[in-house]
């Protein structure tokens, strides 16, 4: 397995779709959907075909060789004033 990228994220949970385009593993939602539906995302080092699956910080997401891991934002800081 490739070192996972940490990339944080704003809540407590992301899905699965919503995580492999923030940490930039896909380029749209529909590939999302293809890749998922596919079999080719791993979670945790297993298969996971839910593109809803809830990820937590710690979670670790593997795609084409590329792997991502779900950080904690903690006081996530998106420069928005409220």
């Amino acid at each position: 397995m490739p070192e996972p990228v940490d990339v944080p994220i704003r809540d407590q949970v992301i899905r699965l779709g919503q995580f492999l385009k923030l940490a930039d593993l896909i380029d749209s939602g529909a590939e999302a959907k293809e890749v998922v539906a596919a079999g080719d995302v791993r979670v945790n080092g297993e298969v996971d075909t839910r593109r809803g699956r809830q990820l937590v910080a710690g979670d670790v997401v593997e795609l084409r060789g590329r792997a991502a891991r779900v950080a904690d934002g903690g006081a996530f800081d998106d420069g928005l004033p409220w």
